[in-house]
């Protein structure tokens, strides 16, 4: 489902650019990962995500989907996603955490 939805937009937008900011991604790898991931509903439902190679990147980048996972573990997939949608509902989204992550912080001289 997400997979799917995931390839769809990577087809039509193309994120091959990606590569040249994250020297160890590859954008091919990453397509044919959405091909095997499609035939989940969701990573988060597979017993070996804290483990797969395929999800190493999320992990790292996202540090906060091993929460997700666990919390798939405790209410199920659709609570989760049910909660998630309310989340971003509320203004909650991956911008703060790129942003803490990936920008540098610039002080202007008075």
């Amino acid at each position: 489902m997400i997979a799917g939805e995931l390839k769809r937009l990577v087809d039509t937008v193309r994120y091959d650019w990606t590569e040249d900011v994250v020297k160890s991604f590859s954008f091919k790898e990453f397509r044919k990962g959405l091909e095997w991931f499609k035939k989940l509903e969701s990573c988060l439902l597979c017993g070996d995500y804290l483990t797969c190679e395929h999800t190493e990147y999320h992990r790292d980048w996202y540090p906060f989907v091993i929460d997700n996972f666990e919390r798939v573990k405790q209410v199920g997939f659709k609570k989760h996603l049910e909660e998630e949608e309310e989340r971003a509902r509320a203004g909650v989204d991956l911008m703060g955490h790129l942003e803490r992550r990936c920008c540098k912080v610039a002080k202007l001289e008075e």
